[in-house]
């Protein structure tokens, strides 16, 4: 008997210390839905503050390295200022040399120099490319350690280099390799947030409407990339400094909210591990019971290998296309207000505040991308399909965006929602339900745990595009842009070329040769998409 209490209290200890109080306060324990409700929320929240802890080096681009035309100076930002501002300068039309001067006196060393656009590129690189090194790792890890601790130390970490790297300009830093070295310790900590929080949805979640489901949850991608410009922007007045740190202590906030009230596995609270939808919420109670002593379950439970991982069916095509996705999306994501800044709308050009924050309508597009190709990949059960027309599709997105969102206002806007739906769609899909399928793959055993590594293997594979992207812009910037489009729309071919073979397979699925009437209107398991689970119902 007091070994029976023993272990009730054992388990009562493991839940996270913000539900545990709110467990005594209530005398009672949530229930399931609620549960899931709160993981949603928690995770959104998380992931929303990493992502707003990485915009701001984007939004401060122009004030490290500023254009001498001086358009980028004295103008209050959008929405409190004009959106549009026109070019006033009297150094528009000075020599070259009389414009290096300008910028060594404008900028901040050692971005404003010469090659002062290559360096933002590196630093890029340099986070980008520790992230995509530290994603594969942490995918492993994520697997074995508890996910609610890792993912909690990843976020404070995160957060505390990328406040060092502001610190610099309270510090009067001007070397480059400390601002190299915060990005890359930043990119190295937030690599551990994809992996976990997608782990966590997918622990949580069954494959009934999950793309739909997670289509709307990954919204936390734009909104994070939304919050990062406006929070980077409504304090860069006061000093570019505080354009990292206050997005760096939201990230360590919500570090510190995962840490109170994560539930990461849902056999940790007692319920059982949601193969489909779990059933009405009282016969969850009852399973409840029975699993309490079976707690542990969740930290015993083995992990695959990143080798055996690659092996699942589909992880290598969906990890390759993904590769070329991010390289367009982070481009976007790290470059946009930059380009903004720097071309002119109907004669007139905006402010670096104002071309951040007008920035954030392509994330605005991205939203509903990616929530339209969770829905659309949930009613035609075909992820490959879905993703591949999206990527064809943004291609001539891009193309008119560059050609007419100069011609105007509206149209600007416009064509930059348009591509932000188109690219921020797949990529969503890709990253979030395609890798919660694979990751629970009928290929893995049952006792296997391979959601973060499968998660990471994709995320990791496309990190290494976005790695590259923003670096090649950095260079092909200063050629012109009409080169970094087609820098664009070569990534988006690409993407939608590498999943060609899935494509055939799912629609070869969908309209099979050789079957009766009565076996296409059976369920078996030949209508089945390549990503369904033949265990899941």
């Amino acid at each position: 008997m007091s070994r029976g209490r023993s272990t009730d209290m054992d388990n009562y200890n493991k839940y996270p210390p913000g539900i545990s109080l709110i467990r005594r306060i209530r005398g009672r324990d949530w229930s399931i839905t609620t549960y899931r409700y709160a993981v949603l929320l928690v995770t959104f929240i998380a992931y929303t503050a990493y992502h707003a802890s990485r915009k701001p080096s984007s939004i401060v681009k122009s004030v490290l390295d500023p254009d001498p035309s001086g358009n980028s100076v004295g103008f209050r930002p959008w929405p409190v200022g004009d959106i549009f501002i026109k070019r006033e300068s009297a150094i528009v039309n000075t020599s070259s040399v009389e414009q290096f001067e300008f910028r060594k006196h404008m900028g901040w060393p050692p971005f404003n120099g010469k090659d002062g656009t290559s360096k933002l590129g590196g630093i890029d690189l340099a986070f980008l490319g520790c992230y995509a090194i530290g994603m594969y790792g942490a995918g492993h890890l994520g697997d074995k350690l508890d996910l609610r601790i890792f993912l909690t130390t990843g976020m404070v970490c995160s957060g505390f280099f990328v406040g060092l790297f502001g610190m610099g300009y309270f510090w009067d830093i001007h070397a480059f390799w400390f601002f190299l070295l915060m990005q890359m310790l930043a990119g190295l900590f937030q690599a551990t947030g994809w992996p976990s929080v997608v782990a966590v949805i997918g622990n949580w979640f069954g494959k009934r409407k999950r793309g739909l489901i997670m289509g709307i949850w990954n919204a936390h991608t734009s909104i994070g990339n939304i919050t990062g410009s406006l929070l980077a922007a409504s304090v860069l007045q006061y000093g570019w400094g505080w354009s990292f740190i206050l997005p760096g202590g939201f990230i360590i906030l919500s570090g510190i909210m995962v840490f109170l009230f994560l539930a990461a596995y849902p056999e940790d609270v007692g319920f059982p591990i949601p193969n489909g939808d779990v059933a009405a919420d009282e016969e969850s109670q009852i399973s409840k019971e029975r699993l309490l002593v079976n707690r542990e379950n969740s930290v015993n439970r083995t992990s695959i290998g990143l080798l055996q991982a690659c092996l699942i069916p589909g992880v290598i095509p969906f990890a390759l296309c993904l590769f070329f996705a991010k390289l367009v999306a982070y481009t976007f994501l790290y470059w946009l207000p930059f380009y903004l800044s720097q071309t002119a709308i109907e004669g007139q050009y905006m402010s670096v505040k104002s071309a951040g924050n007008l920035s954030t309508l392509f994330d605005v597009g991205g939203i509903i991308g990616g929530i339209l190709a969770g829905y659309i990949s949930d009613k035609l059960r075909a992820r490959a399909t879905t993703a591949a027309s999206f990527m064809y599709a943004a291609i001539p997105a891009i193309l008119l965006y560059r050609k007419y969102g100069s011609i105007s206002k509206v149209s600007n806007v416009v064509l930059m929602m348009i591509a932000g739906l188109l690219v921020n769609g797949p990529y969503a899909l890709i990253t979030t339900a395609v890798s919660a399928d694979l990751g629970t793959h009928s290929s893995l055993r049952g006792d296997s745990r391979a959601l973060a590594t499968v998660t990471a293997i994709i995320d990791g594979t496309g990190s290494v595009g976005a790695a590259i992207g923003p670096l090649l812009t950095g260079f092909l910037s200063s050629k012109g842009w009409d080169q970094v489009f087609h820098m664009l729309i070569a990534g988006a071919f690409a993407a939608g070329v590498l999943l060609t073979h899935l494509v055939i397979n799912e629609i070869r699925e969908k309209f099979p040769k050789h079957l009766s009437s009565e076996q296409n209107n059976s369920a078996g398991l030949a209508s089945q998409p390549l990503l369904s689970d033949p265990c899941s119902p």
